[in-house]
């Protein structure tokens, strides 16, 4: 049996965390325009308009490092055990769906319409990259399933208030507690696998992007 994670050691990480979230919240104030409020009149919107701007930040990214991969390229291992661009595109799908509409409302049936309970099973935490194209849904699903949880995730997130969304998890992640840091994780996942496609671009003998 594993030893249980130290709550100590896991507030204190949540503590970087939010300290690290707030410089990246500057970073992106600088680079998008997005002015803040002063103190006494700081309208608490504008932390998830940040958090917004944030995950389409990373997928912009993530689109540079995969837009030019044939689909041939998609399954190609360089070594086994290595990822591959199938899987971390489906895992990324997955994981915007689960940070972003099942930690904030939960399931809902009409989420069928834009990811099935197949796909997200293929792609959770714990599934693995495989070589072989069979398992796994071609890339043109892929990427539809990659591009319509995004467009739905912003549609969502558009519709709420930082109130709303600053509140407590039933399940508190390891490293956030709300509903808004589940928001402001995702980006934060997205960047964490975008550097994993750059190292497979190179391992592919791809150039670099940045």
């Amino acid at each position: 049996m594993g030893l249980a994670p130290d709550p100590g050691s896991l507030l204190g990480y949540r503590n970087e965390l939010k300290v690290a979230g707030h410089r990246q919240a500057n970073r992106i104030r600088k680079t998008t325009g997005i002015v803040r409020p002063r103190r006494e009149k700081r309208m608490t919107q504008s932390n998830l308009k940040i958090a917004i701007r944030a995950i389409e930040f990373a997928r912009n990214y993530t689109h540079s490092l995969m837009d030019d991969f044939s689909e041939d390229e998609w399954y190609q291992q360089p070594a086994a055990g290595c990822t591959n661009l199938a899987w971390q595109v489906g895992h990324l799908a997955m994981a915007e769906y689960a940070l972003t509409m099942i930690r904030i409302r939960g399931k809902e049936p009409e989420d069928a319409e834009f990811i099935s309970n197949q796909f997200f099973k293929q792609f959770k935490k714990g599934s693995t990259p495989d070589s072989v194209a069979e398992p796994f849904p071609d890339p043109q699903e892929i990427r539809r399933v990659f591009d319509n949880v995004h467009e739905r995730a912003l549609t969502e997130l558009r519709g709420y208030s930082d109130e709303e969304l600053d509140v407590k998890l039933p399940e508190p992640h390891a490293v956030f507690d709300t509903k808004l840091g589940s928001v402001f994780f995702c980006s934060s996942h997205e960047m964490l696998h975008a550097g994993q496609i750059g190292l497979l671009r190179r391992l592919l003998g791809k150039s670099p992007i940045r």
